[in-house]
């Protein structure tokens, strides 16, 4: 496929490609601009798992916990925490002198008022009750403590509670407003406070002097909801939004030719890779899973497709990933040693393979295009049926009803490798229809016992070389995070999460 219709297939038309920059169009001093894809309907903590509430969000809210542009976990409201009666209670010690937007006081109250609506009938309705399901109840202990009183032991729960259903909300407010308010006009006590909300059209944030960690330089920031990546990229061509946060792989060269922009390329957190049916067909067989895993070229595929803006990988986790093992290298390409082995198995020429994907994934379309020329080139015979993303996800997968290959793009919200490897390779899991192997369940199970950082670490790489041998995957790629940010932008450091905090940041 050529250049051009790579782009087409992005849904760029030629026109809009072929017209030149509009002139910057001047904003307001003092207000930031942010291009999300999606409007996510509510902005309470615990009805959403998407990536743009948290882009917007994670200035209205505060966790216990939180993670900077590094990634790195360090305290939020809460300044330390211990972990008491043999690791089945953990200790808070609170920030003092915080309130909420409504003027609120912050305390041990508030804590334990969000975890209990996190766990308990409000919390049923969202998605995000089941990470945090390792709690049973949360204690006061005085005006600035609180308990976790554990049902099991959970080492990721510090990471989990700087995540978005664990983002403290106020009671008062809470009660006197209701639910349904409270979801179209959020309190929190980050650095921004909500002003205005259309929904589907934009969220206006305002300064919140008051802020414990200082007062933001910015007066506001409009999150405008553009769902389309061309007309994310015209607006920021234009100077109506300041960061777009929708720029596909093939036009990146766009935003890095415009005078008026930075493309920011960094690490994110999201992994590609096919995973294998090792119940049925040719890859129920390891040495044909091992020649598949040698017949992709991931270098070839990052350039031709990604142009460059991803990382290849070994296991299903990027470099960010607490677990991750740097020793552990991506399989050569060596399609010739490919073809020998796929011989010494007995497999046949000819032989069908198939690969599922997501049919709404352009950029995927083109790699599963790309693997099954490999694939051809080994002597197979491969097609690519796309399904829409909920048939894929809901259906073909968790009920076991796939080819011999399928797409999976994941994640790994919480930085650590037993949010994917868990769910990935553990029996009975969703993402997992066709693996019950004992001594992997049994790895997963352990290090999720274990509070010593070294000891745990040492148990998810030894998971993630197990994978690698028993070739249950062919890792791909790292994507990169990308956004297009207008030079206008100061003190701005692009998080890999896309959670962006807005309180250093200035415009000219």
């Amino acid at each position: 496929m050529t250049f051009s219709k790579f782009l087409t297939a992005l849904g760029f038309t030629a026109a809009a490609l072929a017209a030149p920059m509009a002139a910057p169009s001047a904003q307001a001093a003092g207000t930031l601009t942010v291009g999300l894809t999606i409007d996510p309907g509510s902005w309470d903590p615990i009805d959403t798992f998407l990536v743009p509430w948290a882009s917007a969000a994670t200035n209205i809210y505060d966790g216990l916990t939180s993670r900077g542009p590094d990634m790195k976990l360090q305290p939020g409201l809460a300044t330390s925490w211990e972990l008491l009666d043999n690791n089945a209670r953990i200790r808070f010690k609170l920030r003092q002198n915080v309130k909420f937007h409504n003027g609120e006081p912050f305390n041990a109250a508030a804590v334990k008022f969000t975890f209990d609506r996190l766990l308990g009938d409000e919390g049923k309705k969202g998605p995000q009750q089941s990470n945090y399901n390792s709690i049973d109840h949360v204690e006061i202990v005085d005006d600035n403590t609180v308990d976790f009183v554990m049902k099991q032991p959970d080492p990721v729960l510090l990471t989990k509670l700087a995540g978005y259903g664990a983002m403290i909300v106020p009671p008062k407010y809470i009660q006197e407003k209701g639910d349904e308010y409270f979801n179209t006009h959020p309190v929190g006590t980050g650095p921004f406070k909500f002003a205005e909300y259309n929904p589907k059209v934009n969220l206006t944030l305002e300064a919140f002097p008051e802020h414990w960690g200082g007062a933001p330089k910015l007066d506001k920031v409009v999150y405008r909801m553009i769902a389309e990546a061309n007309t994310q990229i015209a607006e920021l061509q234009a100077g109506r939004i300041d960061i777009a946060t929708l720029i596909p792989f093939g036009l990146t060269p766009t935003v890095q030719q415009a005078s008026n922009l930075q493309l920011v390329s960094i690490t994110g957190p999201t992994v590609v890779a096919l995973r294998l049916n090792t119940r049925d067909g040719i890859t129920k067989d390891l040495n044909v899973r091992k020649a598949l895993n040698m017949a992709v070229d991931r270098e070839a595929i990052i350039k031709a497709v990604l142009l460059g803006h991803a990382k290849p990988i070994a296991s299903f986790q990027s470099e960010l990933s607490f677990g991750y093992d740097p020793n552990l290298k991506p399989v050569p390409f060596d399609l010739a040693k490919a073809k020998q082995m796929l011989q010494a198995a007995g497999v046949q020429p000819g032989a069908a393979i198939k690969i599922d994907f997501r049919g709404n994934d352009a950029t995927f379309r083109e790699v599963a295009q790309a693997a099954a020329g490999y694939f051809q080139a080994l002597g197979l015979k491969p097609s690519v049926q796309p399904y829409e993303a909920p048939v894929l996800l809901n259906d073909i997968i968790p009920n076991g009803k796939t080819g011999e290959a399928w797409h999976n793009s994941w994640g790994g919200w919480t930085f650590d490798y037993d949010n994917t490897a868990y769910l990935m390779y553990h029996s009975g899991e969703k993402w997992n229809p066709y693996g019950n192997d004992p001594k992997l369940n049994a790895l997963l199970e352990k290090q999720r016992t274990i509070y010593d950082v070294k000891e745990r670490e040492k148990i998810l790489q030894e998971v993630s070389r197990y994978v690698a041998d028993e070739a249950l995957e062919i890792p791909l790629y790292n994507q990169n995070t990308i956004l297009g940010v207008n030079k206008r932008v100061k003190n701005f450091v692009a998080p890999a999460d896309m959670r962006f905090r807005f309180t250093d940041v200035s415009v000219d």
